[in-house]
């Protein structure tokens, strides 16, 4: 059983670049990222991704919300997935889309799963609004268990066609990129087949309370490379500066628009 909640607040301000507004329409997250440093945003005591909490009561907030709002983008999914598998049966994600439609405010989606394409009618009739997907591994096999409740690689790239075809733009997010073990080559191949608007590609962040996820993570499948991840993300040894360049140079070569986070 899922718990219901109820909110006070809808729209919280972003500070991440590009959004006025960030929006969720569930605490938690079942996809159980391996890397995701969302728990210590939001305080989350729990085991992640064997809870979520679903904000019931969101659109009604979100709809006295827009009323007086000053127009700005709003970010839909900055700690949690808008998709996950709760949306299937709450659509609360859907219903807070309708409102956001109707009121005519940008908006930017955020999010790991393939039930995006479900509201493809709806994103259609927005003047102003863009689909992000995350790709962080080439091989599903490997994606399962750094990301195990999140659609397969195959699922997102179809989505990303499909949004494509549809007339939505689309942007790739190319991270958290895992030292020595994500296939660059492979991943950029894959992401320059769908055509997206452009890339934003990310290093590793070791928020609190990541590098034991990551530490259990590398000693389980790649033991191989457990000192030189202490090297990095321990000692602060040097990585991602050159890494992240010639990830960049990759995706010129294949014609796209990149952008790097280089801090």
């Amino acid at each position: 059983m899922i718990p219901e909640i109820k909110v006070k607040t809808a729209l919280s301000p972003s500070k991440l670049p590009g959004l006025d507004y960030a929006l969720n329409p569930y605490r938690g997250c079942a996809h159980a990222c391996v890397y995701c440093y969302a728990p210590s945003v939001i305080h989350w005591n729990g085991k992640w991704g064997e809870l979520v909490e679903v904000k019931v009561n969101l659109p009604r907030i979100l709809s006295k919300t827009l009323r007086t709002a000053k127009k700005g983008v709003v970010g839909l999914g900055t700690v949690t997935d808008p998709y996950q598998p709760a949306e299937e049966k709450y659509e609360i994600t859907r219903r807070c889309l309708e409102l956001l439609r109707l009121h005519d405010f940008p908006v930017c989606i955020m999010t790991k799963s393939a039930l995006v394409l479900r509201d493809i009618d709806l994103l259609r009739e927005f003047s102003n609004i863009e689909v992000g997907i995350t790709l962080t591994l080439p091989d599903d096999r490997l994606r399962e268990k750094l990301e195990p409740g999140a659609s397969s690689v195959e699922e997102r790239l179809r989505a990303l066609r499909e949004l494509r075809e549809a007339g939505i733009d689309t942007w790739v997010f190319l991270g958290p990129l895992m030292p020595y073990i994500t296939d660059i080559e492979g991943l950029v191949d894959a992401v320059s087949e769908v055509k997206p608007k452009y890339v934003i590609v990310d290093r590793l962040r070791m928020k609190k309370g990541v590098w034991e996820n990551v530490r259990r993570f590398v000693e389980e499948f790649y033991p191989q490379y457990l000192d030189e991840y202490v090297r990095i993300f321990v000692e602060g040894g040097e990585y991602y500066d050159e890494f992240l360049g010639n990830v960049q140079g990759m995706c010129g070569e294949k014609g796209l628009r990149c952008e790097v986070n280089f801090i």
